[in-house]
């Protein structure tokens, strides 16, 4: 599904990912752990094109990602949306089938059926003219997981989608994870837990500007790999995460 060879990032000459290569399988939910400050966002935001890359290869599906980003969907992180930006819970949602529709055309039945269909689906239908700033950590979390839906991508980027939600979103951001792996789509979520919900996932990239490990949780979560990505003050309990 996606392939990223020899990634690098530099700011200003500092290296902020260097030589980062891994593949995605369809049907997956990868999660990306590191510390504060390993490159976690900027990676993503390099495969997606939204920051210049120092060298790297990025390939979906045999092709450039550069000519398939009608099939990504990207979900960033709360702090870099502008929420006093005067906009319905709807017409969010609804930017996402601007590429079906085309700009200043007015959307299609078909459309207009697909976002209520997602927002019902994080439980947000019955707050669609509401504003967007309007609304709790959680209610704007699940307003863009439905944005995501809408778009009908074939490949996924959440960046800590997790990060002051409430329980209940929690719990839906999991379940709609869970039926896009059923529908063979790839997932990429950028995150922090160690902790139970890590067992959701399929698999794990930990990084520290480069890539400490790949694979599952079993063999990536190990005291020897997070000391190495987080340094000698982090002490990890294995018997509660392992």
């Amino acid at each position: 599904m996606l392939e990223v060879r020899h990634l690098a990032v530099n700011y200003r000459g500092v290296s902020a990912v260097d030589d980062v290569s891994f593949r995605l399988e369809p049907g997956q939910i990868v999660g990306v752990i590191g510390p504060n400050g390993a490159g976690k966002s900027t990676m993503v935001k390099a495969i997606l094109g939204l920051i210049p890359c120092e060298s790297g290869v990025i390939k979906f599906r045999n092709g450039s990602l550069k000519q398939h980003l009608a099939q990504v969907a990207y979900v960033p992180q709360r702090s870099q949306i502008d929420w006093d930006y005067p906009i319905t819970v709807q017409n969010v949602v609804m930017m996402s089938r601007t590429r079906h529709t085309g700009w200043f055309r007015s959307h299609s039945r078909q459309s207009q059926e697909i976002v209520r269909t997602a927002l019902e689906r994080v439980g947000m239908w019955e707050l669609r003219k509401r504003q967007i700033g309007e609304l709790s950590g959680g209610q704007q979390q699940r307003v863009f997981l439905g944005r995501s839906l809408a778009q009908q991508a074939e490949l996924f980027f959440f960046d800590e989608p997790f990060v002051g939600v409430d329980k209940k979103t929690e719990a839906i951001i999991f379940e709609v994870f869970n039926e896009l792996k059923l529908q063979g789509k790839t997932l990429l979520v950028v995150g922090h837990d160690l902790g139970e919900t890590s067992r959701r996932y399929d698999r794990f990239l930990l990084l520290n500007k480069t890539i400490i490990a790949d694979g599952s949780r079993s063999e990536v979560i190990t005291a020897k790999n997070i000391q190495e990505a987080y340094g000698d003050g982090v002490f990890l309990l294995q018997r509660e995460i392992i």
